[in-house]
């Protein structure tokens, strides 16, 4: 962001209660927590249930602040030091909303091209995926974190700047309507949905409905330069496609994952719509710590003609520093992205082998004790969670697998058997001890012993504490433990307690 006083005031629809010293002065950054604030940048103050950001607005000052948004009167104190710093204290009928009329501004100014993502399962990792890939292309912004929410998606757009070439927007939703919110100030030019799940299928209803609250990423997309990645391989395809209108407009497609020579001909022979480009992996098999190693391979289709379903196929090994096979999907999800900017395929395999997981995901912690962590505590889905048990039982493990599987939020009515199927999942697996964590995990263990897994093996805890007294006494040299919950439950907290 590269807005001055005045900017930023006729953006949000603010009055000056103090107006900056230099009125030309840009102002580079912005954020709504104090502690992260850097010189030149503006702070929002954002009310909240617990804290109220306009008590922390002489914080952000006295840190160099430039400007402050404000819903109200910070008091005379923060006024006057306001004054004696030269920066501008705005305010605006709500500083929530300004934010996003911040982006909104702002993406008029942006000249790269802007890529947006969202799906059931993965989609943070896929974004750190792209983002990597892209970074071999040119600069690149991406979401931070998990930040894709309707402050997170705005201050995306805002870290970028006019020659930014690329900026990788993750958008997430609990219900129908709020990706197209997200679209509308974000105007994306490229969209990718990794996959349709059963995340927050509780508000939703069915996993139809959350391909159509998907496929609200697609329908925003221009016509005629517009490019949609899609999931070849996915469920819902059919309907991602008819909801985000992509065979009624003009639109670029490229697929990945999937079986790519059937796949195309049935789209060809259904209604003529073909994929510009695919990307899939081949020959993949897990190494002894669970990290993917696969042939990826490209085809181009660019000419549209039916013969070129027999173009080359360009292929190179990739190997992933990322667990589970479920990341080759997310890989090559990536890298279809990669193949669309015009990068070769070796130069795609190394950004991806390259890139690593963030906390609490899937991340791999040596414990003193001699131990494993699997810490994947930071989220989970049915879909993650069997796909984290899957890649935890491929481990090569010296002693024994242990589970702590806590709470998946956001299943409504489907909570209980979604919770039993887990469970199911595990039975099925070499595991040698499953502990479950919380109300809902309950079924968790009932479905694993209702699906044979010995009654002995499978523990139940209340609380943290609980865990951490029945690890302490089970955990021995050689051992991996696995722990995942919905964020809710705070199940960090055992991969902290182990640690230390």
């Amino acid at each position: 962001m590269r807005l001055n006083a005045k900017q930023i005031a006729a953006c949000t629809g603010g009055q000056f209660l103090v107006e900056a010293i230099d009125p030309s002065a840009l102002m580079t950054g912005v954020t709504w927590d104090s502690r992260e604030m850097q010189p030149g940048w503006l702070y929002v103050a954002l009310p909240g249930e617990r804290v109220d950001g306009h008590d922390f607005v002489e914080a952000a000052l006295r840190a160099g602040a430039a400007g402050a948004l404000v819903m109200q009167s910070p008091g005379r104190a923060a006024c006057l030091l306001a004054r004696e710093m030269g920066a501008a204290v705005i305010e605006v009928a709500n500083t929530a909303s300004a934010v996003t009329d911040l982006a909104r501004a702002w993406r008029g100014y942006l000249r790269g091209r802007v890529i947006a993502l969202t799906g059931s399962v993965g989609k943070t990792t896929t974004k750190n995926l792209v983002r990597d890939v892209c970074a071999a292309y040119g600069s690149v912004v991406a979401t931070r974190g998990n930040q894709n929410n309707e402050l997170g998606v705005p201050r995306t757009l805002l870290a970028a700047d006019p020659e930014t070439a690329v900026v990788v927007v993750e958008m997430g939703m609990r219900g129908s309507g709020q990706i197209a919110e997200l679209c509308d100030f974000v105007r994306p030019d490229w969209g990718l949905v990794t996959n349709v799940g059963e995340s927050h299928i509780e508000l939703l209803g069915s996993r139809e409905n959350i391909a159509r609250a998907k496929a609200e990423l697609y329908a925003a997309l221009p016509a005629g330069r517009g490019r949609a990645f899609l999931n070849l391989d996915g469920a819902y395809l059919d309907v991602l496609m008819e909801a985000g209108g992509l065979r009624e407009r003009p639109m670029l497609l490229s697929g990945f994952a999937g079986n790519p020579d059937e796949d195309l001909r049935e789209m060809l022979e259904r209604d003529g719509t073909v994929c510009e480009e695919v990307v899939w992996a081949e020959d993949v098999a897990l190494d002894g710590e669970g990290r993917a190693r696969f042939a990826l391979c490209a085809r181009d289709h660019a000419d549209h003609e039916e013969e070129a379903l027999l173009a080359p196929v360009e292929r190179c090994r990739c190997a992933l520093t990322l667990t589970g096979a479920h990341n080759v999907d997310n890989a090559v999800a990536a890298a279809s992205v990669g193949f669309a900017l015009g990068l070769d395929l070796e130069t795609i395999a190394a950004a991806l082998g390259a890139s690593v997981p963030e906390p609490g995901r899937q991340e791999v912690i040596a414990a003193r004790g001699g131990f494993t962590i699997v810490n994947d505590a930071y989220n989970a889905s049915p879909d993650s969670m069997r796909a984290s048990l899957s890649t935890f039982a491929a481990t090569e493990v010296a002693g024994r697998r242990i589970a702590v599987l806590g709470d998946m939020g956001e299943l409504g009515d489907f909570a209980e058997a979604c919770h039993r199927g887990v469970g199911a999942h595990a039975a099925a697996l070499s595991l040698d001890r499953l502990v479950c964590v919380g109300a809902l995990s309950s079924f968790i263990a009932e479905g694993a012993r209702d699906a044979g897994m010995d009654a002995a093996r499978i523990s139940r805890a209340a609380t943290v504490a609980d865990v951490l007294e029945e690890l302490d006494t089970l955990l021995e040299p050689g051992d991996a433990v696995l722990v995942k919950a919905s964020h809710f439950m705070g199940l960090t907290r055992v991969v902290e307690g182990l640690v230390r």
